[in-house]
Order: structure tokens, then sequence, then C-alpha cells
């Protein structure tokens, strides 16, 4: 019962916000509320909401001061030297500006994290794309598309949590999705080609000519010299140093994510900022951002702790997986892999990895399949995890982008899952996972 409730309550969820019937904040607030209710947890709602809200805390804390960071950074000019010569090598054709925006993504994905990922993609791209008027969806299908299968490195979560999981060696689980992962990349690639030569078709190949970012950027001369007010080009490499410092310091786990983003937002503020009212401007200018991003992670951490407090979230896990024949028993690798899709989507990792796949590896164990192979099959859902709606970046990315949760949704999926079976079947094929 617990299962067709929980089941119930992400497919209404789903469809309010596909069909645009009720924003992704309401939605995540008050669907599980009512099917809590239903299913006569009144009495410890409450605890449950907050001890999700507790959760995503962190998550919600490092997301605020990354956008501030990051938001800097842009202000500053960090990225216009990369951006430009992006710029100058697609010009306007929507073909090279699509397939320029997967290099940059997968790039930018090396970190592994979807936060840097999509902000600097989208505030490199977007510009571009709506002066050309390029559909903008196009832009977050190929930035999610590249975070999803870059996310699989050690240092981007799920392999991390897979390996300890498990307690296995890390090289043994990551080395061999290496061609796997470069499956992914060519898969994104393709992608990139197919919706940009669809592009190409719809508009035609632009003539713009420029002779700086800030021309394509701003089309208004008022606009230019007010973003010319806030450029700092003469401490390019300051905070070129202060970032890649920082990005070396999230792989290193010096200290916790949310502190080194606090930290470096502060750094870089007074750096390039020492004035109180420049100050005061800059945060003000990315204000927006930051309480769109942040409201919906925190509403979000009502669905989760809901969900979770419930155990509605372990019985469709467990009613996943005794669906499964015994006689299937020697292709748990696959299985694994399979029902990742729909097990990351519907939870995240720290459930998925700590809780679930335990139980497969387990189970898989019994039928003499080592648990290496459960590992790396547990990691191929990631590009379809990357959508899930518990996903905090995912918001970013539509709210920086201006588009509508459900619309990238709808867009996203099937070139998602594509991504997914490309994965899974060349895994397959080279031997990381086994029949």
């Amino acid at each position: 019962m617990l299962a067709i409730l929980g089941f119930l309550m992400i497919g209404v969820f789903m469809f309010l916000i596909i069909t645009k019937r009720m924003s992704a904040i309401v939605a995540l607030i008050i669907i599980p509320i009512l099917f809590a209710l239903a299913g006569g947890f009144g009495n410890g709602i409450g605890e449950m909401m907050l001890e999700g809200v507790k959760q995503v805390a962190p998550t919600g804390v490092m997301l605020m001061f990354a956008i501030l960071y990051f938001g800097i950074m842009i202000d500053a000019g960090l990225f216009d030297p990369l951006v430009s010569n992006i710029l100058r090598i697609v010009k306007g054709d929507p073909l090279k500006i699509v397939v320029g925006t997967a290099v940059l993504s997968m790039l930018v994905a090396l970190d592994g994290d979807g936060t840097t990922t999509y902000m600097i993609t989208v505030s490199a791209m977007l510009p571009l794309y709506k002066r050309i008027g390029m559909n903008p969806l196009i832009l977050t299908c190929i930035a999610m598309l590249s975070f999803g299968f870059m996310n699989m490195t050690p240092w981007g979560g799920p392999t991390a949590r897979a390996v300890s999981a498990l307690q296995l060696d890390i090289a043994d689980v990551f080395t061999p999705l290496i061609p796997v992962m470069l499956g992914g990349a060519l898969w994104t690639l393709f992608t990139a080609f197919i919706l940009g030569r669809k592009e190409r078709k719809r508009l035609g190949i632009a003539k713009i000519h420029y002779s700086n970012y800030e021309t394509l950027a701003l089309s208004e001369h008022s606009a230019a010299l007010e973003y010319e007010d806030y450029k700092r080009p003469k401490l390019l490499w300051i905070n070129l140093l202060l970032t890649v410092t920082l990005l070396v310091c999230l792989i290193l786990s010096v200290l916790p994510l949310p502190i080194l983003f606090m930290i470096a937002f502060v750094v870089a503020l007074m750096i390039n900022y020492p004035k109180l009212d420049d100050q005061k401007e800059r945060i003000t200018n990315h204000a927006g951002n930051v309480l769109a991003v942040v409201g919906l992670v925190f509403a979000s951490g009502i669905f989760t702790g809901i969900l979770s407090g419930t155990e509605m979230v372990d019985a469709m896990a467990n009613s996943l997986v005794a669906v499964i024949p015994e006689s299937w028993g020697s292709n748990f690798a696959l299985i694994t892999a399979v029902t990742s899709i729909p097990f990351t989507y519907f939870m995240a990792n720290d459930p998925y990895y700590f809780g679930v796949l335990p139980i497969l590896a387990k189970t898989a164990a019994a039928y003499g399949v080592d648990p290496v192979e459960i590992a790396r099959a547990s990691i191929l859902g990631q590009p379809v995890h990357a959508m899930s709606p518990l996903m905090a970046s995912a918001y970013l990315l539509v709210g920086m982008a201006g588009v509508e949760f459900g619309d990238h949704q709808k867009f996203i999926f099937k070139w998602a899952l594509g991504s997914c079976f490309v994965m899974i079947a060349l895994a397959l094929l080279i031997g990381v996972i086994t029949l």
C-alpha cells in the first residue's frame, strides 16, 4: 500500500508540473502533505518535513553561495576570454552553437558539480541563444546531458557512494567505466548535432559581427557602459587562481562544500568589489536567482522528508526488487543498470546507494554476480537522475535559462534515456558488466 501511495504521489506531482497546473515549488510542498495525510501520517508530518528540510539545508546553503560566487566571477569577467573564443568559432551557426554548448559544458563538468556546470554554461551561451532566437530548452538539455555522464567521476558523488556502500576499491569500479563515459560524451555530441541541425534548418545561419562579448550580450549603449562598470579585467588571473583553488579544495574535500563556497564568495567579493555600495549592488543583482533556486531546494526537502519519513521510498524500492524473477538472476548486473534509471530518478543518491544498492548486491551475490559489476551498473542511470525533481541543481538550470521545469522534463527525457541505454549497451559490449 505504501509503495502504491509513493508511486501515485510522484505520478501526480509530475503530471501537475508537466501540464503546468501547478508550479514546482507549490507542488513540492502541497502534494506530499496531502498524500501523507491521506496515508494516515498526520501526527508525525511536521517532524518529517523538518527533517527533510534539515537534510537539504547544506545543499541550499551551498547553492546560495555558489550562485553568488560564480555570479561575482561572471560579473568580473573571468569567463569572458573563454566565452569570446567559443563565440568567435561558432559565430551565428545554430549547429556550431549547440555543439559548442556541448563542448563547453563537458569541459566545465569535469569538476563533477552540476551547479558549476549549469552556471557557467548558461551564463556563457544564453545571450547568444536569445540573440539568434534559438530554443533555450536545447541549452538546458545539452548542459544536463553533459553533467549526467560526467557526474560518474569518482569526485562527482554516485561512484563514491557505490564504492562506500559495497566497500570496494574505487579504481576497480571507475577505471573500466571510462570508455563508457566516452560513449556518453559521443551521445551528447550526437544529440547536439541533431538538435543543432534542426535549429539551423529553422533559423538559418545568422550573420553576427561583434568585436567582443559585451556587444553580443547587451544591445543598448547605456547597458554596455553599465556592464563595463563592474568588469575587472586586471584581476583576471587572480580570479582564475581563486577559482582553481576553490575547485581543487572541492575535489579534495578540504572543508565541507557549503563552507568552501561561503569563504570563496566573501574573498571574491572583497577582492573585486571592496566598496560597500558595490558589494550590495552585486548581491542584489543575483538575489533573484538565489531566492528562486534555494526556495525550490527547501521545498524539495519537504517532498523527500515525507517520502522517507513515511517509508514510502523503502516500500517502492522493495516492490521493484520483488518483481524481478529468480530466473533472471544471472543477468542481475543488467537488471541493476536498467532499474537504476527509475530508482535514481525517484529517490536521492543517498537512499539508493546506501539503502537499495546493498540489497541488490546481496541478491546478485546469490547468483554469483560480482559486487563490483553491480556497483558499475548502478551508476549508469545518472543521465536520468540528473533530471530528477529531487536534484537541486536542476532547478538552478531551468531558473537561469528562464524555462519551465515541466517543459524541460518533456524535452530532455528521450535524450537522457538514450544516453543511459547507449552507456548500458557499451558496458555490455566491452564487458564492464556481463550477462
